[in-house]
């Protein structure tokens, strides 16, 4: 996956963050899965712009 790609499912899940929370407790575990979702997508597209660094 590249960045691109990578970017648009962040903003798809961050915008699915934003609507959960309008509805759902932040405690939620609703809101706990997305959030991680998320999390591990920023990580992702953390390292590959690491990489783009080194080269």
């Amino acid at each position: 996956m590249n960045k691109q790609q990578l970017s648009y499912k962040i903003e798809k899940v961050r915008s699915q963050l934003v609507h959960a929370s309008s509805h759902e407790p932040l405690s939620s575990v609703k809101m706990q899965q997305i959030s991680h979702r998320l999390d591990r997508l920023l990580n992702k597209y953390d390292r590959l712009s690491q990489q783009d660094k080194v080269y």
